[in-house]
């Protein structure tokens, strides 16, 4: 085997190897880019099976999301509080390159995730102003079936 030789790039190729990254991980993190936003709305909705954080502005207009699965979590492990805690440190990576710092947070569902994407949120440097528990709740159930006839 003979010596292995190593490339070396200049600093020009390295910066523009960066930008092209980063141009790229925008398109994927579904990172829209809107001019100075400081406030802004958490939604997490944690299910049995996934946790799904979307970040938006005060209007409701969706500016970047993450989930478990996006973030590189399989099968059963999505659902838990760990990728929970992984979908917010992303999405609080996203809400920096935004400027968002102030948010009100949503929380649907009555998964394994749901406490503890709250902390991880709180933990990343959000001012939270308010959270709001907006899981549906049934207020008179299904409609029965009808009589039976025999």
């Amino acid at each position: 085997m003979g010596k292995k030789r190593i490339i070396q790039k200049s600093d020009e190729e390295l910066i523009k190897e960066r930008e092209k990254i980063d141009a790229g991980l925008k398109k994927e993190a579904g990172v829209r880019v809107s001019p100075a936003i400081k406030e802004g709305r958490i939604y997490i909705s944690s299910s049995y099976n996934n946790t799904i954080i979307t970040l938006t502005d005060s209007k409701g207009s969706v500016l970047a999301w993450k989930s478990a699965g996006s973030v590189g979590f399989k099968g059963t492990k999505k659902a838990t509080p760990f990728a929970a805690s992984k979908v917010a440190e992303a999405i609080s990576l996203a809400a920096r390159k935004i400027g968002v710092s102030r948010v009100e947070v949503m929380i649907k569902g009555i998964g394994s995730g749901r406490e503890s994407a709250l902390r991880s949120l709180a933990t990343h440097g959000f001012e939270i102003v308010s959270v709001r528990d907006v899981t549906p709740v049934p207020h008179n159930g299904c409609r029965p079936p009808k009589a039976r006839r025999v």
